[in-house]
């Protein structure tokens, strides 16, 4: 065999999971079709932590209050930004306010502490630019925000150090079970494994099908606005605004003082629309406060974890959730409680539960910006003048265990590019670098996935000037 445990997919759950199993005597591989990690995860790098009180779903709130108790621990152990902000789930009439309290109700009865019913009152002077007419609100402390793309990194970079193997642009073609196990067919290699787990859709890989379980297909849109930090649009709280169509209008604070603000629905909307609604809940938005617009879809399928297939060494992950970061360590460690069992493994004795260093020149005092430049010149060096992200830190970024390949990559890594120009100033020096650390031509340099190259041409070339 050539490996113990291959986990399909290098999403934020397949991140999880390989961290979690890392910490036993398995050797491990995480295949992934495209060039960098977790791009299942949102560009806006702010994800909404929940803690079970508005799902539906029995299971899924159990998913989530259990990922939601452990992200404190998780969050300061790797350094990934996290904050407990509270929620406000608003009604504005009747109908609503009897929706809130049957949620109340529910809450309570699942367990779920630190929830209330607020008057207006009391809402207007935790939130005063909410502008809307409020007849009543739930009120939530125990909900968060946190950075998913850096929790995915931490889990996939401790678990490189610790032995996974990640086998990036590698897309899976089909799984076909052998005498001992499966084997694993890419577009590139064939690999052996004694248990495969399963974070991807399988519809196409013959012995998935054989195993086949259902989820719901429900999935809408969720359109973004990342509004730069402004008196008119700033709220210290996650908030959410439900009508009769099921549609769901969100502010969430990020963690670098900005502000998200989205609308989940069913059909496609135009930019103007969604400035038209959320100017509804705040004082207005002016298009100079945008500094991103972009749609990503929005799923309400139940997470399944499937172990029915755990004698033959087959473990399935399905269904795509609105609140899948929150869920996410929650399942990593049930799916490690079953592969233990299953593998009969022990923990390693040199396990290394520490992420590499890295810094974050905006964030530092003076006197620690001297110091780290004097170490490395290039921290001295500001590439993205907007976010004031420095040459060192791109460096570090790429030259780090599974480090940035592509212009995204480096986006989301270090915030270069994300600042109110959009990259227009620093865009060609990050391409710059890419390909100099990377020992490519510009030419090569992707911006996300495949056939996404930056520069297709040089336009002109001249022998002298």
């Amino acid at each position: 065999m050539d490996y113990d445990v291959l986990i399909l997919g290098g999403g934020l759950i397949g991140c999880a999971v390989a961290y979690e199993i890392s910490k036993y005597n398995l050797n491990i591989a995480v295949i992934e079709k495209d060039y960098d990690i977790a791009d299942d995860v949102a560009l806006i790098n702010t994800a909404m932590v929940y803690d079970g009180v508005e799902s539906e779903d029995t299971l899924n709130a159990k998913l989530e209050r259990m990922g939601n108790k452990m992200m404190d621990i998780i969050s300061a152990k790797f350094n990934v930004p996290f904050k407990r902000c509270g929620s406000l789930i608003i009604a504005q009439n009747d109908e609503e306010v009897e929706v809130i309290t049957n949620i109340y109700n529910r809450a309570i009865e699942r367990g779920i502490k630190d929830v209330s019913i607020l008057e207006p009152e009391y809402i207007y002077e935790m939130e005063p630019n909410l502008k809307v007419e409020v007849k009543k609100a739930l009120y939530s402390k125990n909900t968060g925000v946190i950075c998913p793309f850096d929790l995915a990194l931490s889990y996939g970079e401790v678990a490189f150090d610790n032995g996974v193997k990640f086998k990036l642009e590698e897309e899976v073609i089909d799984i076909q079970e052998i005498s001992k196990g499966f084997t694993v067919i890419t577009n590139k290699n064939k690999f052996t494994s004694k248990l495969v787990i399963n974070t991807i859709p399988s519809e196409n890989y013959s012995i998935v099908n054989e195993k086949k379980i259902g989820v719901n297909n429900n999935e809408g849109i969720l359109k973004y606005l990342l509004l730069d930090n402004n008196e008119k649009t700033k709220f210290s709280h996650a908030l959410f605004i439900m009508n009769s169509k099921g549609e769901r209008i969100y502010t969430l604070p990020t963690m670098e003082g900005d502000i998200v603000a989205a609308i989940s629905i069913k059909e496609n909307v135009s930019y103007k629309e969604l400035v038209n609604r959320v100017s509804k809940i705040t004082s207005g938005v002016d298009d100079i406060d945008v500094k991103m617009f972009l749609d990503w879809p929005f799923f309400e399928e139940s997470m399944v974890i499937d172990d029915s297939g755990i004698d033959d060494g087959l473990i399935q992950i399905k269904g795509k959730h609105y609140g899948q970061v929150t869920m996410t360590p929650a399942i990593a460690n049930i799916v490690c409680e079953s592969v233990v069992s299953k593998m009969k493994c022990k923990l390693k004795k040199d396990f290394n539960d520490k992420r590499r260093e890295y810094y974050k020149f905006r964030e530092l005092c003076d006197e620690e910006r001297k110091r780290i430049i004097k170490l490395d010149n290039k921290y001295g060096k500001i590439i993205c003048g907007c976010e004031k992200v420095t040459e060192g830190e791109i460096v570090d970024a790429i030259r780090r265990p599974l480090g940035a390949r592509t212009v995204e990559g480096v986006k989301r890594r270090t915030g270069a590019a994300f600042g109110n120009c959009q990259g227009a100033h620093c865009l060609n020096k990050v391409v710059s670098i890419l390909a100099r650390e990377t020992n490519k031509d510009m030419k090569e340099i992707a911006k996300d996935s495949k056939n996404s190259n930056i520069v297709l041409y040089r336009i002109k070339e001249f022998d002298s000037m």
